[in-house]
């Protein structure tokens, strides 16, 4: 590798020359087992690491793309390394950085998937309790944090509060779309009062236009639609379950806005109300999953192992897997030759402003049921799921070692019975 990929300190002064799959693979396998704490820290690991290192592309052209991430639904932080891995490798470069990069995490989600199979007693009972507890601190944070970044003014915190509404008021995806629609209607309103003002595209766009052709954008996005509208339809022709399996999955990979823990809602409807995995189970994958390097999405993973539908095990997991990651990054590139043009309209900066305060909403609303109505059970359980908060937010403590303080702590209270 040259020198001006990994040492040189100074401005960029020209393109980045090519790269080969197997430099996107390398890159993206040591990000894929050293990313932890989410969408937000993987942009950091990813800018650390192949913008200010390796100099693959500058601060402009990596700030485009993950504007586009954050614009698409799906998981962000996979559908930015997919952009990479496409702009410095071509096609098989995005397909390197995509299995880099959720291969370690969907390995380790199975293997809590296998472990939570074999737990059996009062030990393994406990310390499932405190990861559920731990999964309440989580989401709240979640909230906390997005709410500060996506519902920042008077107009959206509204809008958050009445799609939080909406969402317990009609539970399950009537709920949901509503809250959704909601959003939107309220960016389209905002962006007239000037909220949806944006700048002009960077260079990045040109250079991934050239990347995909038009034709292969387009077949991309008309896959997308299809399988949107034909998963529901062949799954209930045919009875399969797995058909119904990779609907669920496909589905909240397709609606959700923002990613990562903004996936909760959807698959809590998808698979937990209809009594295909049970509240328990769901927590502790979700709380595992943030002790967990890489993407959140890999979630999927642990979820297409335990659950009744389907055929579960190693080949569920695989399903749920592919199920949950095609639609963003389908998405993803489907519009990337159009991102030059979509980028300078306003309407569509207002949409996703309103969309997404929308969102911060729906997390709040799943904050409250399942995560707190199955968690928060006795004061002792209350207790533990502050000090996970506390541990986040005031003394910014890794998610990974809030979830072995969860575990840790749902031992201690099961050794203080009276208090539970």
């Amino acid at each position: 590798m040259e020198a001006m990929d990994t040492t040189d300190d100074g401005p960029q002064e020209a393109p980045p020359r090519p790269g080969t799959p197997a430099e996107v693979l390398r890159a993206f396998a040591v990000l894929g087992v050293t990313s932890f704490g989410g969408p937000v820290a993987h942009l950091g690991y990813f800018r650390a690491e192949l913008v200010e290192r390796r100099r693959w592309l500058d601060d402009a052209d990596y700030g485009d793309l993950v504007v586009l991430g954050q614009f698409l639904p799906g998981p962000a932080s996979s559908q930015v390394g997919l952009g990479l891995g496409l702009l410095r490798g071509g096609a098989l470069g995005a397909l390197a950085a995509f299995v880099a990069f959720t291969l370690p995490s969907a390995l380790l989600m199975l293997a809590v998937a296998s472990g939570v199979s074999l737990v059996d007693g009062p030990v393994g009972g406990a310390v499932l309790s405190g990861l559920t507890i731990g999964a309440v601190a989580i989401v709240a944070h979640a909230v906390t944090g997005m709410a500060r970044t996506l519902a920042p003014d008077r107009t959206r915190a509204s809008v958050a509060v009445v799609a939080a509404v909406l969402a317990l008021a009609l539970p399950g995806w009537p709920g949901q779309l509503a809250a959704v629609a909601l959003g939107v209607l309220a960016g389209l309103w905002l962006c007239r009062h000037g909220a949806g003002a944006t700048a002009p595209a960077s260079t990045a766009s040109t250079a991934w236009a050239a990347a995909v052709p038009r034709r292969a954008a387009v077949a991309c996005l008309v896959l997308f639609a299809a399988l949107l509208v034909g998963l529901p339809l062949l799954a209930g022709a045919t009875g399969s379950e797995a058909l119904a399996l990779v609907d669920v999955l496909y589905r909240s990979g397709a609606l959700v806005l923002g990613g990562g823990h903004v996936v909760l809602p959807l698959l809590q409807a998808g698979l937990v109300d209809p009594g295909w995995v049970t509240e328990e189970a769901f927590l502790t994958g979700y709380a595992a999953a943030q002790a967990v390097p890489g993407p959140l999405f890999t979630f999927a993973t642990y979820l297409g192992a335990v659950t009744t539908l389907g055929p579960g095990g190693p080949l569920g997991a695989l399903l749920a897997t592919l199920a949950i990651f095609a639609p963003g990054l389908l998405l993803l590139v489907g519009v990337l030759p159009f991102w030059a043009a979509l980028h300078e309209r306003a309407w569509l900066h207002g949409v996703v402003r309103g969309a997404g305060a929308a969102v911060v909403g729906l997390l709040a609303a799943a904050l409250w049921d399942p995560v707190a109505t199955t968690a928060i059970t006795s004061t002792g359980a209350f207790c533990l799921a502050l000090v996970c908060f506390v541990l986040l937010t005031a003394w910014r403590t890794p998610p990974w070692a809030v979830v072995l303080v969860a575990a840790a702590g749902g031992l201690v209270l099961a050794l203080l019975g009276s208090w539970r």
